[in-house]
């Protein structure tokens, strides 16, 4: 079984792709990445057709805070540094650096998640930009809405490895599962720069 193989004395070069079955597991993710970029891509779209539509209801000029979105921009950017690091401590089969900086990927992540809540409030509340306001509140909501529903998955998947693999060590089993969720965290963030770059720069017409 390849939980039972032991890898302390030496990691092979990949140890995510050393067998077959993280092998497989490499292949599965990008074909579900496949599926997740054709989703969003439609979101995308849908909120470009709609984001003209306010109703005469707030605009993303009236609402949308710049300065709080780049903190939480450079907070999920920073997080993709720190999994990177975390790859690189388990190639050096460093399991105390792998599982520390996975950690503060998720604790980065969580920071993230509790921004774009805040945020969210802050246009509902303050700026009555609710659900229903109008077609352009509705695409935004939704397409940053999932957004952040891919973060709180990713928090879970990442945790769950975490507090299951806490004393287990790097084993060939577990390097493809954290490898493969970090690429998940990475695709989490390359479609928040595209979300920060069509949804609130061009809504503020930077």
């Amino acid at each position: 079984m390849a939980d039972s193989v032991d890898i302390s004395k030496g990691l092979p070069p990949n140890p995510e792709k050393a067998t077959l079955e993280g092998q497989n597991k490499f292949l599965g993710f990008w074909v579900f990445l496949g599926g997740e970029t054709i989703m969003f891509a439609t979101f995308f779209g849908t909120y470009l057709g709609l984001r003209g539509g306010t109703a005469d209801g707030p605009t993303s000029a009236d609402v949308f805070s710049l300065p709080l979105v780049f903190i939480m921009t450079m907070i999920l950017l920073t997080s993709s540094l720190t999994s990177v690091l975390a790859m690189f401590a388990m190639k050096k089969n460093n399991f105390k650096a792998l599982m520390g900086w996975m950690w503060v990927t998720v604790l980065l992540g969580a920071a993230f998640l509790g921004l774009e809540i805040f945020e969210f409030y802050e246009y509902s509340v303050h700026y009555g930009l609710g659900y229903t306001t109008s077609a352009f509140a509705s695409s935004f909501y939704t397409l940053v809405g999932l957004h952040g529903a891919h973060v709180l998955f990713g928090l879970g998947w990442i945790t769950t490895l975490l507090v299951r693999y806490r004393k287990s060590g790097i084993t060939l089993t577990n390097a493809p599962k954290f490898y493969v969720a970090s690429l998940y965290w990475h695709f989490i963030d390359v479609v928040w720069v595209f979300i920060f770059t069509v949804v609130y720069l061009m809504g503020v017409g930077v």
